[in-house]
């Protein structure tokens, strides 16, 4: 049993979740509303209310209003790898742990970017096209094999390694580049500058979160000092890309062709027209968002996240929280466990470990984490005493939230 029936644990779930998340929460007992598509800021404002679980993918967002009018909110999901569509600060703030799914698309967008390379140097997608309409175009020209090129990648995290993987075992050679310090696989090289990368790469591929320093980070300036010829890929985020340089680019014959599937600004859902200075240049690959909708990626995406969240639910853990202190704490038998999310102002424990001293109750195990504005901690007790304890924890001015597990 938990702290209240399950069956009144209120999920809701947008932008076609998979089957497998719905499931996932419908087999513990949660009532799950799912919506086909976004919604925007001022509808979820109202939606919001009463919802103790929110899942969604990268067209809703999820602001400091709609936090803040999100009165029975416990965690947030986002069945995606990113999760920029969420004002982190504001639900860390709020004590609500945002998951998401870091690893369960990596190989869908990967093998999209390597059938992207492949298409783009043989000018396959453009060729199709002229079949189409009627054009016979059989030609060596501007066609070349992908073996012995030079691939470099910005950002090696989970789907830059992964391409790198499968890169090399085509022939090409890798290079990488990363604020971060990386470990290569394989034959790859990690270069010290982006601009480095891009003078020696034939294909470069963007796989960077969207960030205030990644915003616009290829502009004319870094297009213009890649090879003359070579190919740009994007399968990242859509403001990476100053897409009227990257127009300009292509009419030039600076690059050969490009990839792109995300842009600045995308349509809401399916029945929204599209528009793109990208439209009707020769050699360009457009896709709608698409690099990590695979059957198996949803799948997988669907079952990591709901788990996640419901392992929060049952047990507490923020084992994969991207902005809350994490906390994975053993059950213990015969026990309540507390849950509470505080301010992280000096005292706090001190004070919880007072209203617990004066109840009289047996501490079985405690965990607190931390991180510049709140604090977590979790809390086993003895159940004769655990009530009393959460109302007056409830009742500190520090607190942000705390609940009860039985």
């Amino acid at each position: 049993m938990h702290s209240f029936p399950k069956r009144e644990i209120r999920v809701l779930l947008l932008e076609n979740i998979h089957q497998s998340g719905v499931e996932v929460f419908q087999s513990d007992g949660f009532k799950v509303e799912c919506v086909s598509g976004a919604l925007p800021p001022e509808e979820l404002e109202n939606r919001i209310q009463g919802v103790h679980l929110l899942g969604l993918r990268s067209k809703s967002r999820v602001t400091r209003s709609v936090l803040q009018k999100a009165d029975r909110l416990l965690g947030v999901g986002c069945f995606c790898i990113g999760t920029d569509q969420v004002d982190l600060d504001s639900a860390n703030e709020f004590g609500v742990p945002v998951f998401n799914a870091p690893y369960s698309n990596t190989r869908s967008v990967a093998e999209m970017i390597i059938g992207e390379i492949i298409d783009l140097a043989r000018g396959i997608s453009f060729r199709s096209m002229k079949a189409h309409q009627g054009v016979w175009d059989k030609s060596a020209d501007g066609s070349y094999e992908i073996r012995g090129k030079t691939l470099g990648i910005v950002g090696y995290g989970h789907i830059g390694s992964q391409l790198s993987v499968l890169a090399e075992s085509l022939g090409l050679r890798v290079l990488f580049y990363d604020t971060v310090k990386k470990l290569p696989l394989g034959n790859a090289r990690g270069v010290d500058s982006l601009t480095t990368l891009l003078r020696e790469s034939d294909f470069v591929s963007l796989h960077v979160p969207d960030a205030p320093d990644t915003r616009g980070m290829i502009s004319l300036k870094e297009i213009s000092t890649m090879k003359k010829g070579s190919f740009l890929l994007n399968a990242s985020r859509g403001k990476v890309v100053v897409i009227s340089d990257l127009a300009k680019a292509l009419s030039e014959k600076h690059l050969f062709g490009a990839a792109i599937d995300v842009f600045p600004e995308e349509p809401a859902s399916n029945k929204d027209s599209f528009l793109t200075e990208l439209q009707g240049l020769e050699n360009v690959i457009l896709t709608p968002h698409i690099g990590g909708s695979t059957q198996e990626a949803q799948k997988s995406i669907g079952l990591e996240v709901s788990h996640a969240l419901l392992q929060f639910m049952n047990v507490g853990s923020t084992s994969g929280s991207v902005n809350f202190p994490k906390v994975d704490l053993p059950v213990q038998q015969d026990s309540h466990r507390i849950l509470n999310v505080h301010r992280n102002v000096p005292g706090v424990l001190k004070d919880i470990n007072r209203i617990v001293s004066d109840s009289g109750a047996n501490i079985r195990s405690q965990y607190l984490a931390t991180d510049p504005s709140i604090g977590y901690l979790v809390m086993d007790l003895d159940k004769l005493n655990s009530k009393d304890v959460l109302s007056q924890i409830k009742s500190l001015p520090t607190t942000i939230k705390s609940r009860i597990l039985f």
